[in-house]
């Protein structure tokens, strides 16, 4: 291989990280991963009570913990989806 072709490979490696991918998103899309981190923390939340929730059945404390963990998910994206909507009508002039 010629040093070209060996650059353009490392550049898409190194544009194509996790970390990267990440990192654009968040930027794109602040609110993708707000919901990933609010849904983490919702199941965190809900196995940390697993055992401190008394007389609660257990299929009745997963059910919550898992309306929760959508609920908070859902939210987000919803939350990203109007304010995308937002700057593209509001934002922007019209020609």
């Amino acid at each position: 291989m010629s040093p070209s072709q060996e650059s353009v490979f490392s550049d898409y490696e190194a544009e194509t990280s996790q970390t990267s991918k990440l990192i654009k998103k968040f930027k794109e899309t602040p609110f993708v991963p707000i919901g990933m981190a609010g849904f983490a923390a919702v199941v965190g939340y809900g196995l940390y009570k697993l055992k401190h929730r008394g007389d609660m059945k257990m299929s009745l404390h997963l059910i919550h913990m898992r309306v929760a963990a959508q609920g908070f998910a859902v939210g987000a994206l919803t939350c990203g989806v109007l304010y995308s909507m937002y700057q593209d009508y509001t934002g922007k002039p019209k020609e």
